[in-house]
């Protein structure tokens, strides 16, 4: 008997989850057949793929091995299949979109608008992660696109330039430095109370860069997981934080404070995975998302 493709979803259901159990329930079969049909598998190969002596259930170095080319070929097949149903004139398709939460604040709703008015044949899915996530998702066929920074990327993802993203110090109409008369030297800082995305973010690990080359201890009294929260919090309450000038522009309840020096300007990239079938909603969103950044002003923000 040849492995079929079921054994290897079945392996790798058991291999994430470690457990017969609840592997069982996500493939939606009996734990019994399941548990057969591994070792079907491993009679197959006439190798054990699965250590169940231990109470979890770990793969043996064979398991390692075979689970990784596994994955790559349920990838594979899986690009295959959105090759053979792709529609090249547009008038259908589907897209799997992620983003970095800087840009659900002033970037993805317009962008996806613009998007779906020229193409309303095409369903999104547009979902917000960190960068982190966002390349392994799309180093796992889970995502066809991500807009995130340019920097140190994952092994396999390509990165295509946007534009050109600045940020600023901002405070609200309750913090007493509203009306402060020009830039704020940086080591000042540490005397601000701030509230800033949380650690695992990358606009939070920028901004934590720039503390860090320039000796500040920030005062951190708040930390959230959306630029929305950091505004409506900085609207509410005597703290400063750091937003994108393009966010900023649109609360003009939010006052902007030159730092010296500046915060320095990253790089908005298009992210993909390398060496793989693009479709063409793909290739029509990335050709898009670089004509509306050429087109937009957006370099300042």
């Amino acid at each position: 008997m040849k492995p079929e493709l079921r054994h290897l979803r079945y392996l790798l259901a058991v291999a994430e989850h470690a457990n017969f159990t609840r592997a069982a329930e996500e493939l939606r079969v009996s734990q019994p057949t399941l548990s057969q049909q591994i070792r079907q598998l491993e009679k197959a190969l006439g190798v054990q793929l699965l250590d169940r002596t231990a109470r979890a259930i770990r793969l043996t170095d064979a398991g390692s091995a075979y689970v990784h080319y596994a994955r790559s070929a349920l990838r594979d097949l899986a690009a295959g299949e959105r090759a053979v149903l792709d529609v090249r004139d547009l008038s259908r398709g589907h897209l799997r979109l992620a983003v970095t939460p800087t840009f659900t604040a002033y970037l993805t709703g317009p962008l996806v608008a613009d998007f779906h008015a020229r193409h309303p044949g095409i369903t999104l899915d547009v979902r917000e992660m960190t960068q982190d996530r966002i390349e392994a998702d799309l180093l796992d066929d889970r995502l066809d696109l991500g807009i995130a920074f340019a920097g140190d990327h994952l092994p396999g993802i390509e990165a295509t330039a946007l534009f050109t993203e600045t940020l600023g110090l901002v405070v609200g109409p309750r913090h007493p430095d509203g009306q402060h008369p020009g830039p704020l030297p940086v080591a000042e800082l540490g005397d601000h109370r701030l509230a800033l995305l949380r650690g695992d973010f990358a606009t939070r690990r920028h901004i934590d860069r720039y503390f860090a080359e320039h000796h500040v201890q920030p005062r951190i009294a708040v930390e959230a997981d959306s630029v929305n929260a950091l505004t409506e919090i900085v609207t509410r309450a005597p703290l400063a934080t750091v937003l994108p000038d393009a966010v900023t522009h649109d609360h003009p309840q939010l006052t902007p404070i030159p730092l010296d020096p500046a915060l320095p300007s990253r790089t908005v990239t298009l992210l993909c995975r390398r060496s793989t079938y693009r479709s063409a909603a793909a290739r029509a969103f990335g050709h898009r998302a670089a004509d509306w950044a050429r087109t937009h002003d957006i370099t300042s923000g």
